[in-house]
């Protein structure tokens, strides 16, 4: 990050930034896992099942999908007991649903063999289906270990920010890795996914209305609200 602010613009202070996101996002609908915690699903084999479910799916279609596989089934054991046609037929909304049930299977029996979830991001990485952004929500969420999972709008944000200057969301998450204060490993992704959507979009981002355009180093940007 710069040390010397262009004109008109403020130093950034990683903390200033996310004490003004709590204020930014507190009234906008959260991201699945999160909100999905929030509302009882906190274990670690439901935030996992939920991360891959979330996989190129909206969190307004996650959300209610999950709730409803969840009302059928919540531990690796009932997953697993599930005919593979019905857990398609509960997964129908979010994309893929034939694939992701075969996975979500296949990883339910191995855990219930197992006994328990892994807890490492090259343990979860080995079941089926699971890729570093759906490991590290389940670290990060599921079981409290700080682990930064890096989506389009933590990827676009921090770019965009200025706070790093990276192509892939890959290559994002190694640099948040190495420069944001571990506190805010899991924060990150909470608060980013609804900033994002609403305030700091892909195209034309509301930065007249942003609390945070002084921190913002406004990288890429060419038109905005």
């Amino acid at each position: 990050m710069d040390t010397a602010p262009p004109p008109g613009k403020a130093p950034f202070d990683i903390d200033l930034v996310f004490r003004l996101l709590r204020e930014a996002t507190a009234g906008l609908p959260k991201a699945a896992m999160f909100d999905l915690r929030d509302q009882g699903h906190a274990s670690p084999f439901e935030q996992l099942v939920a991360a891959l479910i979330s996989a190129r799916t909206r969190d307004e279609t996650t959300t209610p999908v999950c709730l409803r596989l969840f009302a059928r089934a919540r531990t690796p054991a009932a997953m697993a007991a599930l005919p593979e046609a019905e857990l398609v037929d509960l997964l129908q909304g979010a994309t893929f649903p034939e694939p992701k049930a075969r996975d979500i299977l296949a990883l339910s029996r191995r855990i219930a063999e197992a006994g328990a979830v892994p807890d490492t991001m090259e343990g979860l990485q080995a079941l089926r289906g699971v890729g570093p952004k759906i490991a590290a929500l389940t670290l990060g969420v599921g079981f409290g270990k700080p682990a930064i999972s890096v989506d389009i709008h933590v990827h676009r944000i921090a770019n965009r920010w200025g706070y790093v200057a990276t192509t892939t969301p890959e290559r994002t998450m190694q640099a948040l890795l190495a420069t944001l204060p571990e506190r805010y490993w899991i924060e990150i992704n909470e608060r980013l996914v609804p900033f994002g959507k609403f305030v700091c979009t892909g195209e034309r981002p509301r930065c007249s209305a942003c609390a945070l355009l002084r921190q913002c180093r406004q990288v890429g940007v060419s038109a905005h609200r």
